[in-house]
């Protein structure tokens, strides 16, 4: 299952259209906290602009995958993150379930492996 822009969550937000509780913003990102934290320190970093998934974002824009990345670490850093884990899902039984793209930035607890 994917998502259109017509009727993403994330673009939804990015257009103001649903309210979020934004942490970070730059002229192609936007980062927000999940409204379902998994750690004490849960935000999602977002392209402004919909691609799917990993693949479709590394095919349409590999600057735009730094660019990410680059605003995750930011994340981290504003919320005095030493140890946390980035996670990017690809597919619905990988545990995507919103088909826009975003990075998972969790901390503020110790993450074990497996995730969980």
């Amino acid at each position: 299952m994917t998502a259109t822009a017509e009727d993403c969550l994330f673009c939804r937000i990015v257009a103001q259209q649903v309210p979020a509780d934004v942490v970070r913003e730059s002229a192609r990102t936007l980062a927000l906290r999940d409204i379902d934290p998994q750690a004490p320190v849960h935000v999602l970093v977002v392209p402004r602009d919909h691609h799917a998934d990993i693949g479709a974002l590394v095919a349409a824009d590999p600057t735009l995958v730094a660019e990410l990345m680059a605003e995750a670490a930011g994340v981290a850093a504003e919320e005095r993150l030493v140890d946390y884990r980035l996670v990017l899902n690809t597919g619905a039984s990988a545990g995507q379930s919103v088909f826009h793209v975003h990075v998972h930035v969790l901390g503020g607890r110790p993450m074990g492996w497996p995730p969980g």
